[in-house]
């Protein structure tokens, strides 16, 4: 219990310390140079208070080099460290002169040890065939040591060792460094590319849901609409010699007004967002199955068009192909209804296979000329969609002569096993 209250206690330095380092990572890339130079400032500070306080003599092979030469050396070491991040190579190349010097003269200056961290930024920033011609360049001058000041084969090899080890440290903190960056840049990356997507396919549903509703719309209030001219062009005709028909033609108009009104508001209703107990808007929108033929077939009757349907087989299909083979059959009569003209009658054959196959003619005896062509409107373009969500075919056009009228045909082939 007391570990983990610990390491409850330090989420918060730990968050702090994250923030703290997010920050100046922020300012480093908004402000690169005034981190290169505070950089370059405390190593020449470092490096020009040893030479000042002597402190490179406690390990120099020759005591007796002139200081003008040492400060030169150690501005050599230290000032190139600006440019390290923009042109490692190009440092690490300045570098290399003033080492040998050091090692030849015997200086040793620790100032030396910064061609480690121009190391490591060649590990995190150039292609690593770049270490192999820095490596040698580095260990060079500790060959010039030993062949200057006459060190043992032993402390020879043991300097080079140490030397090779720390070259291996630093290009390796380089290389896991790049990779970290490389891994972190690479999940961004996906991330955006994730939000991308997803804000495309949430354009692309939002447009399918558009046109799905457009659909809906233009079958409840285009067949509605023609039902409800269609009866009130027969109850003007019928007022003045029957007024019991014209009574009949203005109740069918308030009953199919009222069906329109309800199928209307229950589809609106799925685009309120703040309805209170509102359920899924799958459930709110209309979805006419082929139950309701019957009441669709007597109101184009009542509106004057003869309608006779021819059923085969047994409608066992899914609510969607249901759906969709209401949908064809209403538009092509309500086409009929606006374009056929008098005296036209329609017919209608439906005939159901097996696997969830379906086969749907609509005929009529109009006029075999219409304004209803796939780009005059919604009609005939959404009975298409509609057959292509379940790989159907739908044709639609004038009957073949001598026959006079309009024929729809539709057939949806038999369901895909999942």
């Amino acid at each position: 219990m007391e570990h983990l209250s610990e390491e409850k206690a330090a989420d918060p330095l730990t968050e702090h310390a994250q923030r703290l380092v997010r920050r100046v990572r922020a300012f480093d890339r908004r402000r690169p140079l005034v981190w290169d130079l505070l950089l370059t400032g405390f190593w020449m500070t470092a490096a020009l208070i040893d030479y000042s306080g002597g402190g490179w003599r406690s390990i120099a092979h020759n005591l007796d080099v002139p200081g003008p030469l040492l400060l030169a050396l150690s501005l050599g070491f230290t000032i190139p460290l600006l440019w390290r991040r923009t042109h490692p190579a190009a440092v690490l190349l300045a570098m290399v002169p003033v080492a040998l010097v050091n090692a030849w003269t015997g200086a040793i200056l620790q100032a030396a040890m910064l061609q480690l961290l121009v190391v490591f930024h060649i590990a995190l920033r150039l292609p690593l065939r770049a270490l192999c011609w820095a490596t040698p360049l580095v260990l060079a001058q500790v060959l010039v040591t030993g062949l200057r000041h006459g060190e043992s084969s032993a402390s020879w090899n043991q300097q080079l060792g140490s030397q090779l080890l720390s070259l291996g440290v630093a290009a390796l903190i380089g290389v896991t460094v790049r990779t970290r960056r490389n891994y972190t840049a690479a999940l961004e990356d996906r991330a955006r590319r994730l939000e991308t997507e997803r804000d495309q396919q949430a354009r692309i549903a939002a447009a399918a849901e558009r046109a799905r509703i457009a659909r809906e719309m233009h079958d409840i209030i285009g067949h509605n609409l023609s039902v409800i001219t269609g009866l009130a062009d027969g109850g003007r005709y019928a007022a003045a010699k029957s007024p019991e028909r014209a009574a009949q033609a203005l109740d069918a108009i308030g009953s199919t007004s009222r069906q329109a009104l309800g199928e209307l508001r229950r589809l609106l209703d799925v685009l309120r967002e703040d309805a209170p107990g509102r359920p899924h808007s799958a459930e709110l929108a209309p979805q006419p199955s082929l139950t309701d033929l019957a009441p669709l077939v007597d109101g184009v009757r009542r509106a004057g068009l003869p309608v006779r349907t021819t059923v085969h087989g047994r409608p066992d299909l899914p609510a969607g192909r249901q759906l969709a083979v209401y949908r064809v059959i209403q538009e092509a009569l309500t086409n009929t209804l606006k374009h056929a003209g008098p005296d036209a009658t329609a017919d209608i054959q439906l005939r159901y296979g097996e696997g969830g196959s379906v086969t749907l003619t609509v005929t009529d005896t109009g006029r075999a000329v219409r304004s209803d062509s796939p780009g005059d409107g919604r009609g005939l373009p959404g009975m298409r969609e509609r057959t292509a969500l379940y790989g159907g075919t739908l044709e639609a056009g004038p009957r073949p002569h001598p026959e006079r009228g309009w024929r729809v045909h539709l057939h949806l082939p038999e369901e895909t096993p999942q």
